[in-house]
């Protein structure tokens, strides 16, 4: 049996290697009908190595990063976000600033200010190149980094890059692991993180950031679990500037601060509460000044609204707000509903920050969890990579649904077999039919687990 048991582990690494090593050098994304087998493959090598152990800890550690290294020396075949990173971090080295400069018009008026500038015009493609940088200022430094590093090369700063994302894969995985023993969790729930499949290819293989501002973010958790708030605010802050979703989680710190258990006075504990937010929003601030100006509020919320007001991708219940608009009203109702899920995701957040016991880690997790869902069920755009956040958000509960969710997040990706990419809506169904039959299937079998406890 033991022998049976490490032929299969060696043969999940290896098909593991080979999938991984073909999605990297050789896999075209538009074809959808080999990714989605060896999506399949990595995801059941996944499943086997984590769910069911025996492997020591080290070496499954040793095979995540392993696996990460595959990627380390060629451009993301999957997604052309890199070129933008690389031309805003070239910018910003020449002493340009990226949110008040347009690619199309440099392009267009034949100004050249930077190596490889057509060609990473061309890579981005006109959508992008059409629109003012939405990435933050502590993102825009990552790229700056890759500039310094390989300003002539865009496979060197392809590979400057990769290294900063494997080093905060790095980062999370130490954090994550320590918070996880901090509270009381199986210490082996980071591999449903780091070993899996989604993880290594969205955002080790291309070259999407989540991964920083998780690193800064499940830091900051940590610190606050050991009630290092002043630390904690200045990482969270961190994490915000790499990424803004983080913004959302803020009002679910209030019970943390604001508790009956608290050995400190109400008015130190609202004292500490806006002290912490006051560190928040001062980092935040400080990593803007260097690109401040009159035009940069302005053309950083265009750009932020193209994506979120304008852009549709892998919706969910956005779509079948849509078709009801068309239904009733006989054309698309974005800018009517994209006023309305807003303020829907606001009142859940509200119940979620008065009426549940976030004091507690474990059940603040679990809100911030489900409000994340909340916000991207009902949002118009949801790309594979955000699913980076839920995921590492889950491993610190007892719900499994985000790891489903990366699995048949796949289905989104049949848009890029057509070019240009068009999306068939039966795919991104069946995503979110599959999706939501395991979360209701998975919350019926805890309250059956529940109801056994307390009998």
């Amino acid at each position: 049996m033991l022998v049976n048991t490490r032929y299969r582990n060696t043969a999940c690494i290896l098909l593991s290697s080979l999938f991984y090593f073909y999605i990297a050098y050789f896999l075209d994304r538009t074809n959808f009908t080999v990714l989605f087998s060896v999506w399949l493959g990595l995801f059941g090598c996944f499943y086997f190595l984590v769910q069911k152990p025996r492997l020591s800890f080290k070496n499954l550690v040793c095979i995540a990063f392993v696996f990460r290294l595959i990627f380390l020396f060629v451009a993301p075949n999957l997604s052309q976000d890199f070129f933008r990173f690389i031309w805003d971090g070239r910018l910003l080295l020449e002493g340009i600033n990226p949110y008040l400069s347009l690619p199309e018009s440099l392009i267009q008026n034949i100004k050249y200010p930077i190596a490889d500038a057509r060609e990473l015009y061309k890579g981005m493609g006109e959508l992008n190149g059409s629109h003012y940088t939405n990435y933050p200022p502590l993102n825009q430094l990552c790229f700056l980094i890759a500039a310094l590093f390989a300003s002539k090369s865009i496979f060197g700063s392809v590979l400057v890059l990769r290294a900063l994302i494997i080093l905060a894969e790095l980062g999370i995985f130490y954090f994550g692991k320590k918070l996880l023993q901090a509270l009381d969790l199986p210490k082996h729930n980071i591999f449903w993180y780091t070993l899996n499949p989604f993880i290594i290819i969205e955002l080790t293989g291309n070259l999407h950031f989540e991964s920083v501002m998780l690193f800064f973010f499940i830091w900051g958790m940590y610190l606050l679990q050991k009630r290092k708030w002043i630390l904690a605010g200045v990482l969270i802050g961190c994490s915000i500037s790499v990424k803004l979703l983080p913004f959302l989680f803020l009002p679910l710190f209030f019970k943390l601060f604001i508790h009956k258990k608290s050995n400190l006075s109400l008015a130190k504990q609202w004292l500490q509460l806006i002290v912490f937010n006051l560190i928040i929003l001062v980092t935040v601030i400080i990593f803007s000044l260097p690109f401040l100006s009159e035009n940069l509020i302005s053309n950083y919320a265009n750009s932020v609204g193209l994506w979120f007001g304008k852009f549709e991708f892998n919706a969910s219940f956005y779509y079948l707000f849509r078709a009801i608009g068309y239904w009733f009203r006989g054309y698309n109702e974005i800018e009517i509903i994209t006023k309305i899920t807003p303020i829907l995701t606001i009142l859940y957040f509200i119940y979620l920050t008065f009426f549940k016991k976030n004091n507690q880690h474990k059940v603040l997790f679990i809100s911030m969890l489900f409000g994340l869902c909340f916000y991207y069920f009902t949002s118009t755009t949801i790309h594979p990579w955000y699913l980076a956040t839920p995921l590492l958000l889950s491993i610190f509960t007892k719900y499994k649904f985000p790891v489903f969710w990366t699995l048949v997040i796949i289905l989104s990706y049949q848009a890029y077999a057509n070019l240009p990419w068009q999306e068939n809506l039966w795919f991104v169904a069946l995503e979110y039919i599959l999706l939501f039959s395991f979360m209701i299937f998975e919350y019926k079998t805890q309250n059956k687990k529940r109801n056994i406890i307390f009998k």
